[in-house]
């Protein structure tokens, strides 16, 4: 057990979450929403990655949404920042150390798409790793060879779509493309992205995938979609538009999580 998740495990009692969300860019919102909550920024707890993204709180929230144990990470590190795509290895870690079980990961996303518009939230019902990344290189064990092919659970995916339909919420469904960051994608890679089947492109959320599939954990996953791909409309794309946009897909996203955990 890390010395982050002795720390949590002292500090949260009886409250033993089986459920846990990362929160991306601009989507910090749910955290709020968690009743009797306990909290850390990232910076108290001992190995945290601390990030510097603007749209990222950086901290940890353990308590209760929609009666249901959580433990909430508003913000993530990024391989951009630091160069280590294993930079959330130990957060993860310490989930499962306290016994979570199911991670639900949200990210801010480009679409490729003319009619899945920013404001739209998407499923994300697998991914192509385009960065030549993987947060398992270096991994001495033979649990480094981690099957893929479900990486995303259709359980909780399933709740997911009985979520967003209770709550009359369009969920579009597809392949998220991971590219390295941090500069935005050109329109000749969103071009090949699409070619290779990809419905939507972003910076993170893939290493969390791989390391949570290692560490045994279920996998849900969604993009709130905060901008078109490069060369699909006017203008140059940068992270201020994708601050801006994001708490409008991420108020319907936050609705269709809350409701899928609180009917777990």
């Amino acid at each position: 057990m890390t010395e982050a998740a002795l720390l949590l495990k002292e500090a949260l009692g009886e409250l033993s979450p089986r459920h846990a969300i990362v929160l991306g860019s601009g989507l910090g919102g749910l955290a709020d929403e968690i009743e009797n909550p306990t909290r850390f920024a990232f910076s108290e707890l001992p190995g945290f990655p601390v990030g510097a993204v603007s749209g990222h709180h950086g901290s940890l929230v353990a308590g209760l949404l929609a009666g249901t144990p959580v433990i909430v990470l508003s913000g993530r590190v990024h391989y951009y920042e630091q160069g280590d795509a294993a930079a959330m290895r130990l957060p993860l870690e310490t989930l499962a150390a306290l016994g979570v079980e199911n991670l639900f990961l949200s990210n801010a996303a480009g679409s490729l798409h003319e009619n899945m518009p920013p404001g739209s939230v998407m499923l994300i019902t697998d991914h192509i790793n385009y960065s030549g990344m993987n947060p398992l290189i270096g991994e001495t064990s033979d649990r480094r060879f981690t099957g893929m092919s479900r990486a995303y659970d259709r359980e909780l995916a399933d709740a997911m779509r009985r979520a967003a339909a209770g709550l009359d919420i369009i969920l579009a469904e597809g392949t998220y493309m991971w590219f390295s960051g941090p500069s935005f994608e050109t329109p000749a890679e969103i071009r090949m992205a699409r070619v290779l089947g990809a419905d939507a492109v972003g910076m993170s959320t893939v290493p969390e995938v791989i390391l949570a599939r290692f560490l045994g954990m279920k996998v849900a996953a969604a993009s709130v979609i905060t901008n078109f791909g490069a060369g699909m409309s006017q203008g140059e794309l940068g992270h201020d538009e994708t601050k801006k946009m994001a708490p409008i897909g991420g108020r319907k996203l936050a609705a269709i999580v809350k409701r899928a955990i609180g009917k777990g």
